[in-house]
């Protein structure tokens, strides 16, 4: 199996979760598989990497992060180039650098200067003012990801899906619409529980039941699909079950010790659920 590369870094990100979720989808061959809330695209990544699809199609609502991912596909020493500029620039002073650059993203836009923040942000989390703006703080202990490791992520990520991946941005439903029985469609959206009208995690906020109508359509049409979605963490629970109807098969994944916790003193677990659909349930029968 090929070591599994990540150029962005991502609070919340599944990478050290992908083989498990993927153990679920062993025995058959994908025609396409869809990650419509990619983030960092990290379940994608270790897909490819065991060549699991024949295609892959990524999207995210949040457009900057799907321009950053059509440049790293695309032109990832473009990016190496530029990334490494900001991060040399910053070091004389980090902070109020960062402030800047900050600044300079909420103006222009520009996809490299999101993963420059997103390395250097508190906990690698984005944070949203009501403005639609970046406003996560820097975190002072750092620099942030080397343009070293930066480059050499980069250029393995692109040779991993390049020629084989489709990018998206837009509305989650108009990806898994698209998707057929062949195919595989894997969702990790804004966690219920964690997720509501003022949530500055998130760009956009879910809405549940737009999600849960579409899962139903899914069965419908018997496309196999796994989601992510809510989890435990020592007696607190995020999230309320999900309809009976729908007739997923519910899976604890240990996700290690919290980092939260760990702060506080505590030894505190996390356990992150998977849900998978009828369909594939029936593929793994």
């Amino acid at each position: 199996m090929k070591v599994v590369p990540h150029v962005i870094p991502y609070q919340g990100s599944k990478r050290k979760l992908a083989n498990d979720i993927l153990e679920n989808i062993k025995g058959f061959k994908i025609d396409t598989f869809y990650e419509p809330f990619a983030g960092s695209a990290a379940v994608t990544l270790a897909a490819a990497a065991r060549q699991s699809a024949n295609k892959y199609i990524i999207g995210d609502k949040y457009t900057q992060l799907m321009e950053l991912w059509g440049l790293i596909i695309n032109s990832p020493a473009d990016v190496s180039i530029r990334y490494s500029k900001l991060w040399h620039e910053q070091l004389e002073e980090p902070n109020e650098y960062f402030l800047k650059v900050r600044s300079d993203f909420n103006k222009d836009n520009d996809p490299v200067k999101l993963l420059y923040l997103m390395a250097r942000c508190v906990k690698n989390a984005i944070r949203f003012n009501n403005s639609g703006e970046f406003n996560q703080s820097q975190d002072k202990r750092r620099l942030g990801t080397k343009p070293e490791k930066i480059h050499q992520n980069l250029l393995m990520v692109s040779n991993l899906l390049k020629d084989q991946v489709e990018l998206f941005s837009g509305d989650f439903r108009l990806l898994t619409q698209q998707a057929t029985t062949n195919d595989l469609v894997y969702m990790d959206p804004p966690w219920q529980g964690t997720s509501t009208k003022k949530d500055p995690r998130y760009a956009y906020i879910l809405d549940l039941n737009s999600l849960i109508d579409e899962m139903e359509n899914m069965n419908i049409k018997g496309v196999p699909y796994i989601l992510s979605f809510d989890g435990v963490c020592g007696d607190k629970s995020y999230g309320n079950e999900l309809p009976d109807s729908l007739q997923l098969k519910k899976i604890m994944l240990s996700a290690g010790r919290s980092s939260q916790a760990t702060l506080l003193g505590r030894d505190d677990s996390t356990f992150e659920s998977l849900y998978l659909s009828p369909a594939l349930l029936k593929k793994m029968s």
